[in-house]
């Protein structure tokens, strides 16, 4: 059961699809010409039921098989938002809006849905329910937390749930899939730092924060190293560190440092904010200072591929391309873990080429990975949902 022909007559239709929402990015959840798009095309397929405005702006399309006799739902996910940043591609359909891309892919992997969701419509050749996704605000915003919030898997009874990630380097049409951990937790701090200025002469009259800000920034980094089990990965990363003052003669009262932290496992999740206050207030105390940390609010959770889950997605990638490669850990984030908290389920990578990485602006998602995408999409519906 290798790439399906059918995608082969509906690849420059789909290709098409794919360029045009390119040319239209939509930043977070402003996805508002985009999900129209989709659920105009949900509709016009035939599916049996098109709901929108799930989690803000996402869309949802079921479409029923020949037969309902085991009365399972599978979930297909692909998200719709682009980057806040400039593309530098200088293709025919590079993006028409200044400040926005679609530097992720996001735009091919609803493309490859929305091919899906047709062909599924026409053939109908499975027994149960397919439920196609298609969600905003993966890049920062948590829309997968904001549409299973609004009760997707329990309002369209799904009991599985699969996506799809292209991957830059990755051969074109090519998947690459683990079980377990495959994208770490991402979240983000800022840390304030009040301490008292002066002139830059009698530094002995201050508590200067520029000197507690270097000190804490090196501290920080033993949190890894001395706070984790080595076997276990963790990044704590500094991405900003600035001061009150821009003055070469002053010492700043105030500094700010900003930063992220990823692991794999949860429980090291858990413990490192710990260890970052403890760290935090100690520094501080040392210098005379006081701290402020704040713990953002929108991290994502560690993606882990179900066991089972991950076999089904590899067979049916067999089945497509004839092989599956083991992809290593990324420390990259990805709110789809939210649904994989609520139900069993896998992303699988699919090979982009040798194209520009991933959130680069030269990056563009490879058209000729459509039929592969596409059959992937399909072959596991008619795999987990066979008819009787």
């Amino acid at each position: 059961m290798p790439v399906k022909n059918r995608f082969a007559e509906l690849h420059a239709e789909i290709t098409g699809w794919r360029r045009d929402i390119h040319q239209h990015p939509e930043i977070l959840y402003e996805t508002h010409r985009t999900s129209a798009l989709v659920a105009e095309k949900l509709r016009a397929f035939g599916c049996d039921e098109v709901v929108t405005g799930v989690g803000r702006t996402g869309v949802v399309g079921a479409i029923r098989g020949r037969s309902d006799s085991n009365n399972r739902a599978i979930g297909l996910r692909a998200d719709m938002d682009a980057l806040p940043m400039s593309e530098d591609t200088g293709l025919p359909h590079a993006s028409k809006v200044e400040g926005a891309m679609h530097a992720c892919g996001h735009d091919g992997h609803t493309a490859m849905l929305l091919g899906a969701a047709k062909y599924l419509a026409e053939t109908r050749n499975f027994d149960g329910t397919a439920v196609v996704i298609f969600q905003p605000a993966e890049e920062g915003g948590n829309g997968a937390e904001a549409m299973c919030k609004d009760g997707l898997m329990d309002r369209f009874s799904i009991d599985e749930v699969y996506a799809i990630h292209n991957s830059p380097g990755v051969e074109l049409g090519k998947f690459a899939l683990r079980a377990g951990p495959i994208l770490a937790s991402v979240d983000e701090f800022a840390i304030r730092l009040q301490g008292r200025g002066g002139h830059a002469a009698k530094p002995q009259e201050t508590a200067d924060t520029t000197v507690m800000m270097c000190h804490l920034i090196t501290a920080l980094q033993t949190i890894v190293s001395r706070n984790v089990d080595p076997v276990l990965q963790a990044v704590l990363s500094i991405t900003s560190a600035e001061t009150s003052s821009k003055a070469f003669n002053v010492i700043p009262d105030r500094a700010e440092v900003k930063g992220t932290i990823r692991t794999h496992a949860p429980s090291v999740r858990a413990k490192i904010p710990e260890r970052l206050r403890s760290v935090t207030v100690g520094i501080a105390q040392t210098f005379g200072c006081t701290a402020e940390l704040e713990l953002m609010k929108n991290g994502v959770p560690v993606t882990i591929n179900d066991d089972v889950a991950t076999d089904h997605a590899r067979a049916a990638a067999l089945a497509v391309a004839g092989g599956c490669e083991d992809v290593a850990l990324s420390m990259g984030g990805e709110d789809f873990s939210f649904m994989l908290e609520e139900r069993p389920g896998a992303m699988i990578r699919l090979g982009n080429g040798p194209t520009a990485a991933l959130h680069h602006p030269s990056y563009d998602f490879s058209d000729e990975a459509i039929p592969t995408g596409c059959s992937w999409f399909v072959t596991l519906i008619e795999q987990r949902l066979p008819l009787p």
